[in-house]
Parts: C-alpha cells; sequence; structure tokens
C-alpha cells in the first residue's frame, strides 16, 4: 500500500499553514488503514484551540487512535510503535514549547526522540514548525524558543530517514 521501507521515518517541516500537517496524514494514510495512531502535542488552553482540536480529529476519523503526549512524546512513540503500523506525531514544536514550560532539560529530551524514532517498530513521521526564517524576536524567552526549536528540528532532521519542506501546500523533498 505505499512506497516506504518498513520502518521509514519522515521529517514534514514547513511555516504555519504550509499544509504540512495535512500532507503529514496523507503518508500515513497511505501506508495503512488500520492501526494507525496519531500522537497529539498539544494542550489546548482556550476554546479557539480546542475547537481546532475537535476538528483534526474529526478529518482524521475512527480510524486513528489519537494518544496525547503534550510531554512524553518519546516515551508514546515507543511504547505505541509495538503496535501500531504507523504513527504520525503532530507537532514538535508544541512539545518544545510544553517541555520549555516544564523547565526540562530540552537536549536530552531531543536525544530521547531522536532514539526513540530510531528505535520505533513501524513508520514514524513527524511534524514540525521552520521557525529560523522570521525575525529575531524581541524577548529572551522567545529567542530560546526559536533556538531550541531550530535545534530540535536540525536533530530530527539528521536521524529520519526523509525529510519533507511544505511550502505553500508543496511538498518539496529535502532529504531522502
Amino acid at each position: 500500500m505505499s512506497e516506504m521501507a518498513v520502518n521509514e521515518s519522515i521529517f514534514v517541516v514547513g511555516g504555519c499553514r504550509s499544509g504540512k500537517s495535512r500532507h503529514a496524514l496523507e503518508l500515513a494514510e497511505k501506508i495503512t488503514d488500520i492501526h494507525r495512531v496519531f500522537i497529539a502535542t498539544c494542550v489546548p488552553y482556550d476554546e479557539e484551540m480546542k475547537d481546532r482540536v475537535r476538528r483534526h480529529r474529526q478529518d482524521r476519523g475512527s480510524t486513528w487512535t489519537t494518544v496525547d503526549a503534550p510531554v512524553e512524546l518519546a516515551e508514546a512513540i515507543l511504547k505505541h510503535s509495538q503496535n501500531a503500523r504507523v504513527i504520525l506525531a503532530d507537532c514538535l514544536t508544541l512539545w518544545m514549547s510544553n517541555l520549555l514550560m516544564e523547565s526540562e532539560n530540552l537536549e536530552s529530551r531531543v536525544e530521547e526522540l531522536t532514539a526513540a524514532i530510531n528505535k520505533a517498530q513501524c513508520p514514524v513521521i513527524i511534524v514540525s514548525n521552520e521557525v529560523g526564517t522570521g525575525i529575531v524576536p524581541e524577548n529572551a524567552l522567545a529567542r530560546q524558543y526559536r533556538d531550541a526549536v531550530g535545534l530540535a528540528n536540525q536533530k530530527v532532521a539528521a536521524c529520519v530517514d526523509r525529510v519533507i519542506w511544505m511550502v505553500a501546500g508543496i511538498p518539496i523533498l529535502v532529504k531522502g
């Protein structure tokens, strides 16, 4: 059903509203129509975000199992890859924000994530925002976040089999 290797890992990265989540979902759905796991890192604090999460769940449909893992992303990948035929984790940038707010050791958590991607027993697709093409933020926390996400994106891109950069809804193969 797919052109992917058995445990191929894919990193889909792009700007806001670039089509990265939609493309990642399409890739995952080409792999299998059963035992699909969506790992959500979003913590919806306001009504608009809660509505967005509801719409995304409806769009995925009942063939997906949704796992909420706002901080324990690596652990969720390892656990669920034992029985899943594909894992889609969306998104790395919200995960990094959650870690930053929890005062986690970001570097070690990113290392755990890349190890989990490499050890996963099924294909893993990770979605992230490209944060390095904008202006330099004016405050220290925003700069820390931008730098942390940029480094995490680099580490994940280095460990996966394929990197796809999304621009205006168009997938551009960067690696693989």
